[in-house]
């Protein structure tokens, strides 16, 4: 075997995050809105304090299942996702409902803690690209960053929607326009791409939550009253499928994971 063409460090070519794709902010607004959706209706259909462990033991869970594997896998990383965003939804409703926060001061503390998490993670690896996490480090303060946007984009939507009596709609159409608004800087502008990015990541969780608000609660609360359980069900099915496609077809694997990975593979059989 000669390993003098291959790199030594082959296994932190291994990223642990997918390609930024269509699909990737697809299943993310979907995941968003499933995590709102099973959140609400686990909290009001069964004891609250149940629904908690529920949603912290999946989160624990689905977390180190995602730091043992090697490299992006299509299922462990959106299970994940979906995990840290029924968690990230009701740390949020906690701090409310339990101990009567404020959704405003709510959005203040994790957004104060997003930016400690970020001026963090740049002091330390000089980057905060969604391309680089291939290492433990990187990939802890890129799953705390993503806890914080969750936890935070759940409070700021209720704080439009419920505080600023704007309705699930209004606050999902406005949060529409804010998150198209990065994608138009950065491909007209010539903006930061990865500060565009995680600006449109902030958004993507009030833009989901609100809509899947809408659809699921109660007219009495500016919903359409379709139930939290079927938006649930629903959207749980269609993550499914495009993740389901994702794993065939590896459209969203970074290319030079494909790499490694070949590589990696390439070695255990010589």
């Amino acid at each position: 075997m000669n390993k003098g063409i291959y790199p030594e460090n082959t296994k932190q070519l291994l990223t642990k995050v997918p390609e930024i794709t269509i699909y990737f902010w697809i299943i993310k607004l979907l995941s968003t809105a499933m995590g709102e959706a099973t959140s609400d209706y686990l909290v009001f259909h069964i004891n609250q304090y149940l629904a908690v462990i529920l949603g912290t033991v999946g989160f624990i869970a689905a977390l180190i299942l995602q730091f043992k594997v090697k490299h992006y896998i299509p299922w462990v990383y959106w299970f994940t996702i979906c995990m840290v965003s029924i968690f990230g939804t009701m740390a949020a409703d906690v701090a409310h409902i339990v101990l009567l926060i404020p959704y405003w001061l709510s959005a203040v503390v994790f957004f104060l803690a997003l930016m400690i998490i970020f001026r963090m993670w740049f002091k330390l690896e000089n980057t905060l690209s969604i391309h680089s996490i291939y290492t433990k480090r990187r990939e802890l303060f890129y799953w705390a960053a993503v806890l914080a946007t969750f936890a935070m984009g759940t409070a700021t939507g209720d704080l439009t929607a419920e505080t600023f009596h704007m309705g699930f709609l209004a606050s999902g159409i406005m949060f529409a326009i804010l998150f198209a608004i990065p994608g138009l800087c950065f491909w007209l502008l010539g903006a930061n791409e990865i500060a565009m990015f995680w600006i449109a990541y902030i958004f993507t969780r009030p833009l989901g939550a609100s809509f899947a608000d809408w659809i699921g609660k109660e007219p009495s609360t500016s919903g359409l009253g379709y139930g939290t359980g079927i938006v649930s069900v629903i959207l749980t099915i269609i993550i499914v499928i495009f993740v389901g496609y994702l794993s065939v077809t590896h459209k969203d694997v970074q290319e030079k994971t494909k790499v490694a990975t070949e590589k990696s593979n390439k070695l255990k059989t010589e």
